[in-house]
């Protein structure tokens, strides 16, 4: 609840910035001479990002289960069933979290944790991991989703992709505005928004989406260096996880649906864009990383 209470702290916060920043600026004068209220913005900039963010983040679990096929180990049917649940409840004790929900999906090797809450979480691992590694590469794989939920990740996240959405939404309209009473100068005859702002805020939520995303995407990325770090304290040492991302790149990960990219594993997109560090970067900070 204390992160959910930063989601929402936050998204205000950035709300009453903007506000604050367009005031000294002079651009609510101008908006408003030009037929927009900016606390109507502000608050549609708030819920589109803010809305879009946290309902993604409250039906992340559910899906995931719709979307992966995921099967909710609730009595384990066989011995490794048993393993993995066992060797999540002995992580999430360590972690002093509670126990997650533990599923196994079909699929090339993958692995993901998800929820909008740390203490009612999914961990979910693909039969293709358990095929292509060891058990010690698996339990370093099940420990990095652990230590997912255990940071509060999945919040984290969803409140930086709330924060960029506010601003994408904000920027694009105020610029659209700009633009269209430029085009619209000499027309006084000219009420509501026209033509260039329509275009302009189309154009805008593309191209900033774009540069918001790779903002996300880096954020991603440095999550992924914390969850390895988080495997190898949940362990007691390094070595299991850098033997688990090594087998990883040599692996063709599972695909999976861009919501849960974030949560997963292993990434496959641009560098940029990418939720997860090259293998080799997250080998290279495990060995050096102090206290491991």
């Amino acid at each position: 609840m204390k992160r959910i209470a930063l989601f929402l702290l936050t998204n205000v916060a950035v709300v009453v910035v903007l506000g604050i920043v367009a005031s000294l600026l002079g651009v609510n004068r101008f908006l408003t001479a030009n037929g927009l209220n900016l606390g109507a913005l502000l608050g549609f900039a708030f819920i589109m990002g803010f809305g879009g963010a946290i309902i993604s983040l409250l039906m992340s679990k559910p899906i995931a289960k719709m979307s992966m096929g995921v099967q909710i180990i609730n009595a384990p049917r066989n011995a490794d069933e048993a393993w993995i649940v066992e060797t999540v409840r002995g992580f999430a004790d360590k972690a002093g979290i509670q126990m997650p929900e533990v599923g196994i999906y079909e699929g090339e090797p993958n692995a993901f944790a998800t929820g909008a809450f740390k203490n009612s979480a999914l961990v979910a691992v693909s039969t293709g991991l358990l095929q292509g590694m060891t058990r010690e590469e698996v339990e370093a794989v099940i420990g990095h989703e652990v230590a997912h939920v255990a940071n509060g990740d999945m919040v984290t996240m969803a409140l930086i992709q709330g924060v960029m959405n506010t601003f994408v939404v904000f920027l694009s309209r105020v610029i659209g505005y700009a633009v269209d009473s430029f085009l619209r100068r000499n027309d006084e005859n000219s009420s509501g928004p026209g033509i260039g702002y329509m275009v302009t805020t189309i154009v805008l939520d593309i191209l900033l989406g774009f540069l918001a995303a790779i903002i996300v995407a880096w954020f991603s990325r440095q999550r992924e260096f914390r969850a390895d770090a988080g495997a190898a304290q949940l362990m007691g040492r390094r070595q299991p996880m850098i033997n688990a991302l090594y087998r990883l790149g040599g692996m063709q990960p599972g695909e999976m649906p861009q919501s849960l990219q974030a949560m997963g594993i292993t990434g496959n997109i641009g560098k940029l864009f990418s939720s997860h560090p090259p293998i080799e970067e997250r080998v290279a900070a495990l060995q050096e990383a102090r206290g491991l």
